[in-house]
C-alpha cells in the first residue's frame, strides 16, 4: 500500500475526489476540533497538505501547524504547498505515524491532533492513535475524519465508496473515530456526504 501511496503523490489532489466529496469532511472536522488562535496542531498523515490552509486559518499567525507523514513523495508535494503559500508557521516531519513522539516533532506537546482519511490507510491505526494521544498536552483536543459505507438513501452509492477506498488503499470498515468514544470527553460527531464521511472530535483528559 505504501508504494502505491507514494507513486500517486503527484496526482493525489486531482484524483482523490477532494473537491467533490472529501473537502467537506475536512471542514467539518476542523470546525469540531475547536482550534484557538495560537494553538499548535499536529496533522497526522498530512499527505500533500490539503488540511494546511484550513488549519493555518484556524490557528492564526501566532499558531503552528505540524504535518507528519511517512511518505517522502507526499511530503515533497506538501513542501511545495507550504512554499507557494509562504506559510512560515507550517513545518513537516517525516515519520511513521504508528511510532513517533512529541520529541520527533521538536515540541514538548501539541494542543490538538488531527487525522483526516489517513488512519484507515494503516493496518495498525490504533498504534497511531496512541502516539497521537501521547503527543497531546493535557486537556488537548483530538479530531478524526474518515470513511464508512454511505447510509440511508445514499447507501445505493456503496459500490462507488468501496471502489474509491479500494483504489486508495483504505479500509472502509476501520472506523477509527471510535477511538474517541472511549478516551475523550466533550465528544461531538457529525456525518456528511450521505453518511460516507464521519467527523468526530473530543477533549482528551
Amino acid at each position: 500500500m505504501k508504494r502505491t501511496y507514494d507513486r500517486g503523490a503527484r496526482f493525489y489532489d486531482a484524483v482523490s475526489g477532494e473537491h467533490l466529496v472529501y473537502r467537506r469532511g475536512r471542514v467539518a472536522g476542523i470546525n469540531l476540533l475547536g482550534l484557538q488562535k495560537g494553538d499548535t496542531v499536529l496533522d497526522v498523515g498530512c499527505g500533500t497538505g490539503l488540511n494546511f490552509a484550513l488549519l493555518v486559518e484556524a490557528v492564526g499567525a501566532g499558531g503552528r501547524v505540524i504535518g507528519l507523514d511517512q511518505s517522502a513523495d507526499m511530503l515533497a508535494m506538501a513542501r511545495r504547498r507550504i512554499t507557494a503559500n509562504a506559510w512560515s508557521n507550517v513545518s513537516i516531519v517525516q515519520a511513521d505515524a504508528t511510532d513517533f513522539s512529541a520529541l520527533d516533532l521538536g515540541v514538548s506537546g501539541v494542543d490538538a491532533v488531527f487525522a483526516t482519511y489517513s488512519l484507515s490507510l494503516m493496518s495498525e491505526w490504533r498504534a497511531a492513535w496512541e502516539c497521537m494521544e501521547r503527543a497531546l498536552r493535557p486537556g488537548g483536543r483530538a479530531g478524526i475524519v474518515d470513511m464508512q459505507l454511505p447510509t440511508g438513501s445514499a447507501a445505493l452509492l456503496s459500490p462507488l465508496a468501496r471502489l474509491a477506498c479500494w483504489m486508495g488503499g483504505s479500509d472502509i470498515h476501520a472506523h477509527p473515530w471510535n477511538a474517541l468514544r472511549g478516551s475523550g470527553g466533550d465528544r461531538v460527531e457529525v456525518t456528511v456526504g450521505g453518511g460516507h464521511i464521519v467527523a468526530a472530535a473530543a477533549r482528551i483528559p
